[in-house]
This record gives structure tokens, sequence and C-alpha cells, in this order.
């Protein structure tokens, strides 16, 4: 007997076998149980997510004889349906099937009535594929098909179907799965087909699958046939050209010690391995922004590829802003591979570029900055948009100098109570409702390379209030709140606020305890009419002035000088 792929030997037969989309689930056997079902489905969701299984799943437990138990996988519906020979279960490739033809052919069966189940079903996968022709012909018979018949589409891009199919359907948005169910599912697997494999490997499967169980389980079958029986870690990292998490670290950490030798001879090593750079690249950003959450929340649930131990080594022997910084070269690093012919040099001068961080330039160059400091007005402090004749940090010139050699982590202070107030008094409710409503889509940018660093800063804020040229959010830990101003101060977060507040906006912190000293201190001055003045700002879009060309004409003037032309007239 020919081998059978481990994704289609363990493919889900009943709904409690399903990894993940439990919303989905939940949701279908209620309406099998209530007898509420639907004559359209829209299954949409990432690749190896589970869309085709539980279609098929579901014509099962709408066909299934069983009352007490649905699916029941006894009955004759459900063997037939199981072993794909059920003649009223037909599935259909849209990316082969495409035309106004093959829909044609399909709606002419439609009106014939079921040979063995109640139901017949129309399984249509890659539906997007379809052509607008096609989408056209289907349209009415989706609409309003016969009573013994149902559909369902399933698609990896929604996007891509006329929204007026989409609007006669039940649409189900599968997720990715998540990484405890699938190393739950994984290690099921192993014990049945009675293989030895590391945790490690298993962690491992399950990042490069990106959240598909399928892809998990094609990634498992190659390690079987490479392995055999025992799977290390050494084995998948053969397979794929990947590093282990602890040589990855072990890399980090010569970068930080400033050990350019063997950090040098270690990349050599990868590069001869064959291993991905760029992979290489965006797992490096990964550890280091784990390792910034977990020292931001303490809490272990938030990591995947990082144990608690690993994260808190990493943030030992580097601070959050040098962290900061390595992600922000890496980032730019990576912008530069689409250009780059060798892939390695450019990623031995990022890690060289985080060696060199200037400070004994600093510590050489500081009795001569705090002798210059001396002299300096404290207007020059001052916030670029001239929000205010007063400082509203709570420190002088000399200490935001001198704390960098005093190995501080921030030389911003938290903003004074009274700077708050005034920033308070120009906020207004609607602006607050728009950025609220805005702020709710930051998730998806904390992925993006172009925005992780702002969106990481700020996903965890609560917005206090807003006008139309600033915002003010609370957080929970101090060193945030000091780097978000800090960063606010050299106006960081202006593109980023404009992508997602869809306004140029400055980004004011304040920690939890202190704006309920600023909302009483609010209140009082209120109460007996004190208020101050509101802080007003004007934000610098950044403009391009377009250069003119010159006249020949003007070329001619410029080079023999007005007075030495006479210009006649024919």
């Amino acid at each position: 007997m020919a081998y059978k792929a481990l994704y289609r030997t363990y493919r889900p037969n009943t709904f409690d076998e399903v990894a993940g989309q439990e919303h989905i689930v939940r949701t279908l056997k209620n309406a099998v149980i209530q007898h509420k079902i639907a004559h359209a489905y829209l299954f949409c969701g990432p690749r190896g997510t589970g869309k085709t299984s539980i279609a098929k799943i579901f014509a099962k437990a709408i066909n299934c004889t069983d009352k007490n138990q649905i699916p029941c996988m006894e009955c004759e519906n459900c063997l037939s349906i199981t072993d794909g020979t059920h003649p009223d279960i037909i599935e259909i490739d849209a990316a082969s099937n495409n035309g106004i033809d093959e829909v044609r052919n399909l709606i002419e069966k439609v009106k014939y009535a079921p040979i063995k189940g109640k139901y017949k079903v129309y399984i249509i996968d890659e539906v997007h594929m379809m052509s607008p022709g096609a989408f056209n012909a289907l349209l009415k018979t989706i609409e309003e098909p016969p009573a013994h018949v149902i559909f369902i589409l399933a698609t990896t891009e929604p996007h891509k179907i006329l929204p007026t199919i989409i609007s006669r359907c039940q649409r189900y948005d599968f997720t990715k799965v998540p990484s405890k169910e699938m190393i739950k599912r994984i290690h099921l697997i192993l014990d049945k087909e009675q293989i030895q494999c590391e945790d490690e490997v298993v962690r491992i499967i399950t990042q490069l699958s990106d959240g598909g169980m399928r892809d998990a389980l094609s990634i498992l079958d190659q390690c079987i046939a490479y392995a055999q029986n025992d799977i290390k870690v050494e084995h998948i990292n053969e397979i794929y050209g990947i590093l282990t998490i602890k040589e990855k670290l072990d890399l980090l950490s010569l970068v930080i010690q400033k050990d350019a030798k063997q950090c040098m001879k270690m990349i050599q090593s990868i590069v001869e391995k064959g291993m991905d750079i760029k992979r290489l690249t965006t797992d490096m950003i990964d550890l280091l922004k784990e390792s910034i959450i977990y020292e931001y929340t303490k809490d272990i649930c938030l990591l995947h590829s990082l144990h608690k131990e690993e994260a808190e080594i990493l943030n030992k022997e580097a601070d959050l802003k040098k962290r900061f910084d390595m992600i922000d070269i890496f980032m730019d690093t990576y912008d530069k591979y689409r250009t780059a012919g060798d892939l390695s040099g450019y990623f031995e001068i990022c890690l060289l570029k985080m060696m060199d961080d200037h400070k004994n330039i600093v510590s050489e160059q500081a009795p001569m900055i705090n002798k210059i400091v001396q002299n300096v007005s404290r207007e020059t402090l001052e916030l670029s948009s001239d929000i205010s004749s007063e400082e509203p940090y709570q420190n002088d010139i000399e200490t935001s100098i001198q704390e960098p050699i005093q190995e501080k982590k921030y030389s911003i202070e938290p903003l004074k109570d009274e700077f708050v107030v005034q920033l308070l008094v120009g906020a207004n409710k609607p602006e607050k409702q728009l950025d609220q409503e805005n702020f709710k889509n930051i998730l998806p940018y904390t992925m993006e390379l172009d925005w992780a660093k702002e969106a990481n800063l700020l996903k965890n804020g609560k917005i206090m209030a807003s006008s139309e040229t600033y915002c003010v959010m609370i957080f929970e830990s101090q060193v945030l709140v000091n780097e978000i101003n800090e960063k606010d101060k050299k106006n960081e977060f202006s593109k980023f606020s404009k992508e997602l507040l869809k306004k140029q906006k400055k980004i004011f912190a304040v920690t939890s305890e202190q704006s309920k000293h600023i909302t009483d201190l609010f209140r009082k001055k209120m109460s007996d009419g004190s208020l101050p003045e509101a802080i007003r700002f004007q934000m610098k879009e950044e403009t391009i002035e377009k250069i003119k060309e010159p006249t020949q004409e003007e070329i001619i003037l410029d080079l023999f000088g007005k007075e030495n032309i006479v210009i006649t007239e024919d």
C-alpha cells in the first residue's frame, strides 16, 4: 500500500478532533443541533488551518443518521464521506474549474435530489480563482438554491470574491492555529506513530509552520523521513538551514560583548552551512522583541520563541534602549536585502554596527560638554513645536547630559502635572473617540517591519485625552512612559501617528498613578475656576519642493547677463 502523508492520515474526522478554531466549531455544532442550517457558507483564512476539513465534518454532521452523536463515524453516510466516495458530497477545485462553462454544468446538476444523504453539499475550494463571469453565473443559485443543496466556499483571499457573493453567505474567519494546540496535536501523532522527538523540535516546527497545521505535519513528515524514529534538534536545523535558539542567543551575546572575532567566525560558519540569512535576521528581531515584551509584562504566556530563563538572561545582558537600537539596525538591514548582492556581507556590517555605540566618545567628551552646558540657557530644551515657554519635563540640561555617564536608562523624566492639565484643557471628546477607534487597529502594525518598534511601544496604552495635534496616553510602566516621552521629544511618533490615527500627532505618556493625580488636579482647578490656558501645537508636515527647470531664455540671461542682451522683434 502506498504511503499516506501525515496531514492526510490524521485529518480530523469529527469536530472534537479539530485543532483550534473553537469559535467556528462551536457555532457549527449548535447550528446542526438546532437544525438552523444556512444555504451557503464562506470559510476564509490562512492555508492549512482546517477550512476543507471542517467543511467535510460539517457535511457528515448534517447527513449523519445517528441522532445521539453527530457525526457518529459509524453510519453509512459518515463512512463514505470519510472515504471520499459519497455521491452527494461534491468537491470542486476552483483553481482548475473556474470558467463559466464549468459553473453552468454545476448549476444544471444542482436541481437533482440527493442520492444517499439528506443534503447535497458542494465544497468549492480556492473559490477566489473563479472568473467574474463564473461568479455572476453562480450568484442566483447561491442566493436561492434548492432546499436540499448547501454551498461551502473556501478561500485564502476573501478580498478577491465579489461582495455580492459574500453577502449571500455566512462568513467564518479561520485563524492561525495556536502554538499550544499545535504542540498538543503533534505530540498525539508522535505517540501514535511511536516516534521519539525532542520537545525543542516540536517548538521549532510550530514556529516554521506559522499557524498552519497542515504545514506543521508536512515538516514533521520530512523530519521523520530524514531522522527515522528519533528526531533531534540538529536534524531539523540541517534540513531547514536554521540555527537553534541557543545559537541565536550566543550570537546576540557576542554582539553585546563586542567580541568581533568570534562573531565573524560564527557568521562564516553560518554561511558555510547555507543558513537563510533573511530568516535569521527576522528571528533575531523576534527574540529581541520577545525579551522586551517580557520585561514590560513579566508574562511568560506571551513568550513563543524564548523560555523565561532565556528572556531574563538577554534582558540582563543588554538594557532596553540597546535592544531597541539593535532591532532598528536589524530592520534597516532587512530592508536593504532587496538590493543586496551579498546578504552575508550586509549581515556582518549589521552586527558590527551594533558593536559601535560611541560610549567611549561620550565618556571622553563629557567634561567638555558639562563645561559648555553651564552657559546654555534653559530655553534650548524646549520642544521643537514651541509648546510652552516652560519646560514640561522635570529635569534640567545638566541632568540630561550627565545621565548616560551615570548609566541611567533615559534622560527624560515624567511630565509635570501642570503641563498635562494644560493638555487636558485643549483636548476634546470627539477627537478622543476617533483616536480610540483607530487605536483598536494597532496590533497588525506590531508585526510590520516599518512600524513594529512604535506599535509595540504604544500597544498596551490607553488614550486619556486627544486633540487635533496631540494625544495623552496612560501606561503602567514608568520606564515605558519615560521612553515614549523621550521619543516624542524627537518627533519619532510623527509618521506612525499619521498612519494609525490618520493625523500627525504628538504622543505624551503618563503612568496610571500620575493620571489619577492629574484628574483630581483638573477637577479642583475646574471647580475653583483656575484652569490654565490650553496648549497649542502647530505640526509641520514634511514637504518636497518641486524643482523648476529653467527655460532657454533664463539660461541665456544667466550666461551673458541681462544688461548685455538686446531683444528685438522681427
